[in-house]
């Protein structure tokens, strides 16, 4: 019964449903629509996948899985710097805003979600001026007491499920097309997750110039569906 409500509620976590408007941002994917260097499918997985193996699989994952550590001993200070870090790591401000903005829908969540469980999470978060979305969902994973591969696993999940859906939107493409991408990168993901466990801090990377470039470029898109 506990792992089944473990399942329940990494399912909540990683859900579209979670009301962070991640729908909202496609983390410059949509600038590079705009540009020509994704028009297909074909090119729409070659960029989700290249993000997933040599950005977020080796930087933001490896964070999650640090900062449910810290959440799960209760290391305030190293979650403060993780924070901080991930914060300062955004190479826009778009993608600072957005990782703010989702933080902030995240610590009201805290509160409107009631359960007493979450009650150091939330206190917690108050404490920092500025909050990353990956921290208070490294908090309540932590506090919900899933296993940090499972966390890992789902959270690159979620981070690609909403990639392939701006795709869809922008390019666009069909839903035969979408299912086809996520299985292909559903099929990348457990190895990805895996590393992340195992990789240290000093072997983190988002070094990724194109991604950067491209959310750059979107804050002065002309046109454009989404907010990053």
């Amino acid at each position: 019964m506990r792992q089944t409500l473990q399942l329940a509620r990494l399912l909540q976590l990683a859900s579209p449903a979670l009301p962070v408007g991640a729908y909202t941002y496609s983390q410059g994917l949509e600038w590079a629509v705009e540009s020509g260097v994704i028009r297909d499918e074909a090119t729409a997985g070659r960029w989700i996948a290249d993000l997933l193996l040599h950005g977020i699989g080796r930087y933001e994952a490896p964070l999650v899985a640090a900062l449910m550590a810290a959440w799960s001993i209760g290391a305030t200070g190293e979650i403060a710097r993780l924070n901080g870090d991930f914060l300062a790591s955004r190479e826009s401000a778009e993608l600072r805003a957005e990782t703010a903005q989702m933080g902030f829908s995240m610590r009201r969540l805290l509160h409107d979600l009631r359960d007493d469980s979450l009650a150091y999470v939330a206190a917690a978060v108050e404490t920092l001026p500025a909050l990353a979305f990956p921290t208070a969902w490294a908090g309540i994973a932590a506090a919900w007491g899933i296993p940090a591969e499972a966390a890992v696993t789902a959270y690159l999940w979620s981070w690609a499920e909403n990639q392939v859906m701006a795709a869809l939107k922008a390019v666009p493409l069909g839903q035969a097309s979408g299912q086809r991408l996520l299985a292909e990168l559903g099929g990348r993901i457990p190895a990805v997750a895996a590393a992340a466990l195992q990789l240290p801090e000093s072997a983190w990377c988002n070094f990724t110039p194109a991604f950067a470039i491209a959310c750059a470029r979107h804050e002065t898109q002309y046109s454009r569906l989404f907010r990053s």
